[in-house]
């Protein structure tokens, strides 16, 4: 079933299940949002002597690979660091399921000056899996869930939709 969960979903179950919802049904805000943009500036920007946007099955898209067999997810900030974690976790777990067992995870913060190592456990990945069965059930719905009016929803490419 995992098959069909992006590190993007599990990004969102996070942050916001109605950001979620809308993501799973296509309904795409943040190419104009002015955060959304600076973070793909930090991206392009950050690393360079690395390969970046390693993409695998279409389904994972990882930031980069270092050279000590750490995958890196960049973030701008960490409003929302335990999202962060949780989607390089998922990465880990994604590559685990294929046989990749040697790799460690890094979520990292350029502005900040800093990273976070994240490895992933075996409660981690029952975790995970009841993670991948909620997230199915959030998209199986009709409607989205309700507002969650977080601090974080001012500055949401979803803002208006949800809000106006």
């Amino acid at each position: 079933m995992e098959e069909r969960i992006t590190g993007v979903m599990i990004y969102y179950y996070f942050v916001c299940k109605r950001k979620l919802w809308y993501f799973c049904h296509e309904i795409r805000m943040e190419a104009e949002n002015e955060d959304v943009i600076l973070g793909k500036i930090l991206d392009e920007s950050s690393y360079r002597k690395n390969d970046k946007h390693i993409n695998i099955d279409n389904i994972i898209n990882i930031d980069f690979i270092s050279e000590r067999k750490e995958l890196h997810e960049v973030k701008k900030s960490k409003a929302v660091e335990e999202a962060g974690i949780w989607q390089v976790k998922y990465y880990l777990y994604y590559l685990w399921k294929r046989g990749v067992k040697e790799i460690k995870g890094k979520v990292d913060y350029p502005l900040l000056k800093k990273s976070v190592i994240v490895e992933l456990s075996d409660k981690d990945i029952e975790t995970l899996e009841k993670i991948i069965f909620e997230i199915v059930d959030i998209e199986n719905m009709d409607i989205p869930p309700a507002n969650a009016n977080l601090k974080l929803c001012k500055k949401c490419a979803y803002y208006d939709l949800c809000f106006i």
